[in-house]
């Protein structure tokens, strides 16, 4: 019998891990610089706590056995963030980020089969506004420039104003409607039961996206109430803010207003962050404004705004693949043991070695001293081990660095 992973699991080896260490490092640096917090969340969660805020279908969830108590395993970590936050945190805003692993059932599986991932993400709580907004849009520019992507693509949008204009589809075919529209599927829209002056407002709706002032202008010559045109309003400012302050390597700004969620979670700004690769474009990245989710969790249902984004660890390997480590780091040292006896001597040189505190030493401890020299000159070269130290029974230590004149002299 061969064992492997579940279905949608996957074991990561170490160059896997390397490489997702190298974009979770400059990610997490980015953060910290913007004075954000680490949270770490129970991987397992209530389904309660799951189901609340909206954002997954209850299908998607890995449920689990238990006593009683149902339970799921995570699909998303906002709902968890704003969960804890509610419950143990009373000064704000709190500005939090996180390194974790999600799993979401699909028929497919997400990530092209996979029912696990990686994302690093933000929740900027207890803060409302433009300012608001923009601290985390930027932090998000921030990480991408760190990761080396150029030319991608913030898509903009604002939930409450998208949903205001969605109000005057019937409450039976609202939801299709929505669907299509975020999905762009005008075939499904014209077989859609509705008058001419719908079908009209649908395609008015699918088609507001491009150029952000031509699409403000499009909209502010809408039949708006005031509300809507405080929204647009909000997002000229938004808008504005952003072209000051994206000025190093700005990503292209694209207003799309048929960019919208299919269900009830966002209440105002909403984004994503597309990489156009060689053959298609990626969603890096997505996230936005929730300034109702908070008051789920809070047991006198008090309200605190949030906004925040996550960016999507597998997405971002692949299109970073050829900028990635190929190999895990090498070891600066082979220790070996001139025979059994020097085990001990060899041992405790190993633990010197490794005790410099001015930069981390990576030492390797041969561990069979039968082996003849020329093999573990070999096997040093082959690991890329920059030094060998030979060490006797009495704790004399010979030092043998594998420099490439070094290895032609011994024959390697």
């Amino acid at each position: 019998m061969t064992y492997q992973p579940p279905t949608g699991g996957r074991d990561l080896f170490p160059v896997d891990v390397a490489q997702k260490r190298w974009i979770e490092d400059r990610i997490e640096a980015v953060f910290q610089r913007w004075s954000y917090q680490r949270i770490i969340t129970s991987t397992v969660e209530s389904m309660d706590t799951l189901m609340a805020g909206g954002a997954i279908h209850q299908s998607e969830v890995i449920e689990l056995n238990s006593r009683g108590e149902r339970l799921g395993l995570r699909p998303e970590l906002t709902a968890s963030i704003a969960r804890a936050a509610v419950t143990r945190i009373s000064n704000y805003p709190q500005r939090l980020y996180y390194h974790a692993n999600v799993f979401r059932r699909s028929s497919t599986g997400s990530q092209g089969g996979q029912q696990e991932a990686y994302q690093a993400g933000v929740e900027l709580l207890g803060a409302s506004g433009s300012l608001a907004d923009v601290e985390v849009l930027l932090i998000m520019a921030d990480c991408l420039q760190a990761l080396g992507l150029e030319h991608w693509h913030l898509l903009l949008s604002e939930a409450s104003l998208t949903n205001s204009l969605l109000a005057p589809f019937p409450l039976g075919v609202r939801e299709q409607v929505k669907v299509a529209i975020a999905n762009l599927d005008c075939v499904t829209l014209e077989n859609l039961s509705l008058s001419d002056e719908l079908q009209t407002l649908a395609r008015t709706i699918m088609d507001l996206r491009g150029e952000p002032r031509s699409v403000l202008t499009q909209v502010s010559q809408l039949d708006l109430s005031d509300q809507q045109r405080q929204s647009v309003s909000d997002l000229k400012n938004l808008v504005d803010l952003l072209e000051r302050t994206l000025t190093d390597n700005p990503p292209q700004l694209v207003l799309d207003l048929s960019l919208m969620q299919t269900f009830e979670y966002y209440t105002g700004v909403v984004f994503e962050a597309v990489v156009r690769t060689e053959h298609t474009c990626e969603v890096v990245g997505q996230g936005g404004r929730y300034d109702n989710l908070l008051s789920l969790f809070h047991p006198e249902r008090k309200s605190y705004p949030g906004v925040g984004f996550v960016l999507n660890g597998e997405t971002l390997q692949q299109i970073l693949q050829p900028h990635l480590p190929a190999m895990v780091a090498e070891s600066d040292w082979l220790v070996v043991p001139t025979e059994a006896a020097a085990a001990a001597a060899a041992i405790n040189h190993a633990q010197i070695l490794r005790q410099d505190a001015a930069t981390l030493t990576r030492v390797e401890l041969s561990l069979n001293p039968a082996l003849p020299a020329a093999k573990l000159r070999q096997f040093a070269t082959e690991r890329k081990i920059a030094n060998i130290a030979w060490v006797s029974e009495q704790g004399d230590v010979e030092v043998e660095s594998l420099t490439p004149s070094a290895q032609r002299a011994h024959g390697i």
